[in-house]
C-alpha cells in the first residue's frame, strides 16, 4: 500500500510541476522493485490527475463551451496529439520500461524550461490555430517518458509570446481530451492493473487527485512570479543521477 501513497503523491506533484511525472514514476518504480503493469499502473495514476484537472478548472471548462474559436483550437491541439500519438504508439509504450531514454529526454525538458526565462514578459493574450498546431505538435511530443507535457506546453506558448497566466490555462485545458484519449487507448492496460492490487491502486488514485490540486495552485503562483525556468536546473539535476546511479 505504501508504495502506491508515494507513487499517487509522485505522480500528482509532478504531472503538473514540469518535470515529468512519467520519468518520476519510472524512477520511482524502478527503486520500489515494480516491474509488472508499468504503463497500466501510470495510466490509473493519471485518472487522478485528470480528476484534478477538471475539479481545478472546471469554471473555464463552462466558459470555454461558449467559445466557438477556443474549442476549435483545442480541437486542433488534441488531433494533431493524436496523430504523433497513435502514429507511434509501439515505439513510444516501449520506452515506457527503459530508464536511460527516460533521463536524457528529461534532461531535454531542463533546457527548454531554462530557455523560458527570456520569455517571460510575454504580453499576448489570445491563441490562434497557429499556436494550435505548433501546441498539438509539442504535447505530442510530451508522449515519450521525460519530455513534460505541462512543461514543454507551456514553454512553448511562452516561446509564441503568450502570456504566463494564459499559458497555464490553455496548456491544461488543452491537456484534458488529450490525456483521456489516452486512457482509452490503453483501457486494456487499466484492467490488468486492477487485478493486480485494487485497493492500492484506488489510494494511488486519491493520493494523485489530492497533491495535483496542490501542484496546480502552487504552480499558478509559480507562474505569476514568472519563475518557471527554475524547474529546468532540477530536471537537469534528476536526469544526470539518474543516469549516473540508476541502471
Amino acid at each position: 500500500m505504501a508504495d502506491y501513497i508515494i507513487l499517487g503523491i509522485i505522480q500528482g506533484l509532478t504531472e503538473f510541476f514540469p518535470v515529468s511525472s512519467s520519468a518520476h514514476l519510472l524512477i520511482a518504480e524502478r527503486l520500489l522493485g515494480i516491474q509488472n503493469n508499468q504503463l497500466g499502473i501510470s495510466i490509473i495514476l493519471h485518472l487522478g490527475t485528470v480528476a484534478a484537472l477538471l475539479i481545478f478548472f472546471w469554471s473555464d471548462i463552462i466558459e470555454t463551451m461558449f467559445k466557438p474559436k477556443l474549442i476549435l483550437f483545442i480541437v486542433l491541439v488534441t488531433a494533431i496529439t493524436g496523430i504523433i500519438a497513435i502514429s507511434g504508439k509501439d515505439f513510444f509504450e516501449g520506452l515506457f520500461s527503459e530508464i536511460a531514454p527516460a533521463a536524457a529526454a528529461l534532461l531535454a525538458t531542463g533546457v527548454i524550461l531554462i530557455l523560458t526565462a527570456g520569455f517571460a514578459a510575454a504580453k499576448r493574450d489570445n491563441v490562434n490555430l497557429k499556436d494550435g498546431f505548433i501546441l498539438g505538435i509539442a504535447q505530442g511530443l510530451a508522449v515519450i517518458p521525460g519530455i513534460s507535457r505541462s512543461g514543454i506546453t507551456i514553454s512553448t506558448l511562452f516561446f509564441r509570446g503568450i502570456k504566463p497566466s494564459v499559458a497555464f490555462r490553455v496548456s491544461f485545458l488543452a491537456s484534458i481530451p488529450a490525456v483521456l484519449g489516452a486512457v482509452l487507448l490503453e483501457a486494456k492496460e487499466i484492467s490488468f492493473a486492477l487485478k493486480g492490487n485494487f485497493s492500492g491502486l484506488a489510494v494511488g488514485f486519491f493520493c494523485s487527485l489530492f497533491t495535483g490540486l496542490i501542484a496546480l495552485w502552487v504552480l499558478k503562483l509559480i507562474l505569476h512570479r514568472a519563475k518557471l525556468y527554475y524547474f529546468g536546473y532540477y530536471c537537469i539535476a534528476v536526469a544526470v543521477v539518474t543516469l549516473i546511479f540508476i541502471k
